[in-house]
């Protein structure tokens, strides 16, 4: 009897300990740089139960115990296998190398199967392939190969600003390890902020957005600059036609500290120099003009422990334009004599300055938080004085003319990632953020100096500070709720006051994937998002002069509601195919009043814009290759973006102003062995949607602008509002990299051709005259005259460019 109960006892007790569940947790890195590997797949080889390592490559997977082998896994690394005892709570770090078979082939365009994935609309940039593709004049831009895909479409030719889904250009949240990003543009547009040598992941969301992010209508650019190599001293310089930069990384202390540092400045400034003195040697004039742009990024990341880790990132940018003049004046003229000194200046200037200090702490093994304290800034001034010396009356002039504007975040948020079960993640936390909006400051002074006396007037006039208060909290459950089934829902909730005014906005998030077969999955889902900000446009290109400003009284939060539905398919030879459709309303947006404009003065804005909505609809394909020495994607967009405002265009419906039918796009890259590999790219668009008269009405006494070339006055006729579209956009690039293994690391020769067959596309059209003869007939007789027709004249900017730059990785 003893036997048997003892029997009982032990079958009892081993029952419980293997049905007792112990949780494995650790990171996921590079083993070579010790780079954290961000959404990293690890899982249980027998029951396939696993998980997703989260932005910090970090990962917690509940188990039962017993004898289990668990997988790792990073596309284009090797997957690392380990054998475990699982008998308690376990911490378990893996190294992953790359796949020294598939370095030349793969390209990492996500981490993870879309098939997989619960998210849809959410796009991975392969960063790592970015130097592959064509470039212009020599700098690689994250921005400009995001204009490629499907749903997202440029701006003004050569810019780097995006439209996504109908939306317009301030309603994208551009994030840099956490920090908003005001102005994403250098040089007008002509390039992006964000250096690629120091960009680690991308991912863009174009709908179904997780419950974390909030802010803005139509997109979120989430951008995570790189940890810095835990193991050993690298860096990469690059030098192109216009634009040079330097970048390293290393340990400061090996496997506790790194560090990455990169800078860059073009020198279009120092080139045109000479050449602008020498246009002017022979007037007595010394002239300087030049534009230029300089940024650099810095991150350094210390671990305390395997719980503890601590990050400090920042990002500097600035962009400076300037002209100025100075002459000499001395001559005589009827017995009167002049001797003076003439110097003009101008300056135009605008930047960013962000940065950020991030904790990471394990709670415990299945509890991850994260504490971030965030500054953002953006800044703008114009700036104009002349002084005038006569030498003769010993008099001085001077004028002084100064407009400057910015806004300010100081931000405070704390973050938590909870894994209960194997397939379940929990994610909530709550964001303070305090704005300082300068909207717009002019500063006047004029001195008027004589041997016997000074007048000096100083003057300060426009809009004062404006602070507003921003409160975020969110809680978001990915979870899967059956083998073919998987959900992530959330909830969002934002409040901002500003002037006395509070508004709360509720912004549900649903996104759902079914698992139809091992190679097809249909997904749906929906979001509403909330903005607080609005920007105040005159232009197509980012003009620095675009003010943010925040919601007011008058005009509330813009919202957006969007439902979108599609599928994600394998296919045989690597190929992956997604095809989506979509639906986004928006309310509360802001546009101009018929013929108001703003030009360096935001005093009573709220009078010269109008409060209407809009909404945008259509389909979008992707049609990519992962895997093999020829890698890249089809993108194929079929939308429709439309507005509509009570005291606009008589009330009608119009197109908004990128609204663009169909758009194709096609990036390829070739590896045809370690020196050398080749991209290429193509993009059509059906055109953008633009204001222009249709009839000329002549008049005695009507001013108009043709009097200056016609001597006839005269008024134009409008038929609505972007009520015509501009020729169709096509271009190709090519580019070609080779590289050469050297003593003491890589170099790298890349030569670009920007737009190959010279495509003259239309970047400004307008209506023209024509002077020429033509036959009337007067009383029976034809005679010849001299008239008038009228063109539609076609400007171009750009048409075949070569370029080439170099770069050495040591």
């Amino acid at each position: 009897m003893k036997r048997i109960t003892l029997l009982f006892f032990i079958t009892l007790l081993s029952s419980l300990v293997l049905g007792q569940k112990f949780t494995i947790s650790g990171y996921i890195s590079d083993a070579a740089s010790g780079e954290r590997l961000v959404n990293a797949n690890i899982y249980e080889t027998k029951s396939l139960k696993g998980t997703t390592a989260n932005n910090y490559g970090f990962y917690s997977l509940s188990l039962p115990a017993g004898n289990i082998v668990i997988n790792a896994s990073f596309i284009g690394y090797e997957p690392q296998f380990l054998t475990i005892s699982l008998s308690h709570d376990t911490v378990v770090n893996f190294g992953l190398k790359l796949n020294s078979d598939l370095i030349d082939e793969v390209t990492v365009v996500g981490t993870k199967s879309k098939v997989e994935e619960t998210q849809m609309s959410v796009i991975d940039i392969p960063v790592q392939k970015l130097q592959s593709l064509p470039v212009m004049l020599g700098e690689t831009d994250v921005l400009k190969v995001m204009q490629l895909l499907p749903g997202v479409k440029g701006g003004t030719e050569g810019t780097s600003g995006i439209y996504v889904r109908g939306g317009g250009p301030d309603q994208n949240l551009f994030l840099l390890d956490g920090v908003p990003v005001y102005n994403a543009s250098h040089l007008l547009g002509f390039f992006s902020v964000f250096n690629a040598d120091a960009i680690k992941s991308v991912k863009l969301y174009k709908g179904g957005f997780p419950a974390r992010y909030g802010g803005r209508l139509s997109s979120v650019i989430d951008m995570t600059m790189k940890d810095g190599n835990m193991k050993k001293l690298e860096g990469n310089f690059t030098i192109g036609l216009i634009a040079s930069k330097l970048s390293l990384e290393g340990p400061i202390v090996k496997d506790k500290t790194s560090f990455i540092f990169s800078v860059r400045r073009t020198y279009i400034d120092v080139l045109a120099q000479p050449l602008i003195l020498a246009l002017n040697a022979n007037n007595g004039e010394k002239v300087k003009a030049g534009a230029y742009f300089h940024d650099l990024n810095l991150k350094v990341n210390h671990i305390f422990s395997d719980r503890s880790r601590l990050f400090f990132s920042a990002y500097h940018g600035k962009d400076k334009g300037y002209m100025g003049d100075k002459s000499t004046n001395k001559y005589e003229l009827d017995g009167y004599k002049v001797n003076s000194e003439e110097e003009n200046n101008m300056e135009l200037s605008w930047g960013n300055t962000i940065a950020s200090l991030r904790w990471n702490y394990l709670i415990g093994k299945k509890l991850f938080s994260n504490t971030t304290l965030t500054y953002s800034n953006y800044n703008f001034g114009f700036g104009m004085e002349a002084e005038l010396n006569d030498l003769i009356e010993k008099t001085r002039e001077y004028n002084f003319y100064k407009y400057y504007s910015g806004i300010e975040d100081l931000s405070a948020k704390v973050d938590f990632d909870y894994f209960p079960l194997p397939g379940h993640e929990i994610k909530f936390g709550a964001q303070y953020t305090h704005h300082l909006f300068s909207p717009g400051v002019t500063q006047l002074k004029f001195e008027d100096m004589t041997s016997e006396m000074k007048n000096v007037l100083d003057s300060l006039y426009g809009n004062r500070e404006i602070t507003a208060h921003e409160m975020a909290a969110y809680i978001e459950d990915d979870m899967v709720l059956s083998p073919s089934l998987r959900m992530n829902a959330g909830i969002h909730l934002s409040v901002f006051n500003v002037q006395d005014e509070t508004y709360l906005r509720l912004q549900p998030r649903l996104s759902l994937r079914y698992k139809a077969s091992p190679d097809v999955s249909i997904k749906a889902s929906y979001s509403r998002m909330a903005q607080h900000v609005h920007l105040l446009t005159t232009s197509g290109i980012s003009l620095p002069t675009d003010l943010w400003l925040p919601v007011t009284k008058t005009f509330a939060p813009p919202i957006s509601d969007q439902v979108a539905l599609g599928t994600a398919i394998n296919l045989p030879r690597d190929l992956t195919l997604t095809v989506e459709g979509f639906y986004k309303t928006m309310e509360n947006l802001i546009e101009y009043k018929e013929g108001a404009t703003f030009v360096g003065n935001s005093t009573n804005w709220e009078s010269k814009v109008e409060k209407g909505r809009g909404w945008s609809y259509g389909a979008e394909l992707m049609l990519e290759k992962t895997v093999g020495k020829t890698t890249g994607w089809l993108a194929y967009t079929l939308s429709w973006s439309q507005r509509q405002f009570e005291n606009l265009n008589f009330g009608n419906v119009f197109p908004a102003k990128y609204d663009s039918r169909h758009d194709i796009s096609i990036a390829l890259t070739h590896t045809f062995n370690k020196r050398i590999d080749m991209g290429a790219t193509w993009v059509f668009n059906t055109g953008n949607a633009i204001t222009l008269g249709t009839r000329e009405y002549l008049g005695a006494d009507v001013p108009s602008i043709h009097d200056n070339f016609h001597g006839r006055p005269g008024i134009t006729e409008y038929q609505g509002r972007n009520n015509y579209r501009m020729p169709p956009y096509h271009r190709m690039d090519l580019g070609i990299n080779f590289h050469k293994q050297k003593k003491h690391g890589m170099r790298t020769w890349n030569i670009s051709i920007y737009n190959v067959y010279s495509r003259q596309n239309a970047f400004v059209l307008m209506w023209d005259w024509k002077r020429e003869m033509h036959t009337i007939v007067q009383d029976g007789k034809e005679i010849k005259v001299m008239g008038d027709k009228t063109i539609l004249k076609k400007f171009s900017l750009y048409p075949i460019i070569p370029s080439f730059s170099y770069s050495y990785k040591f």
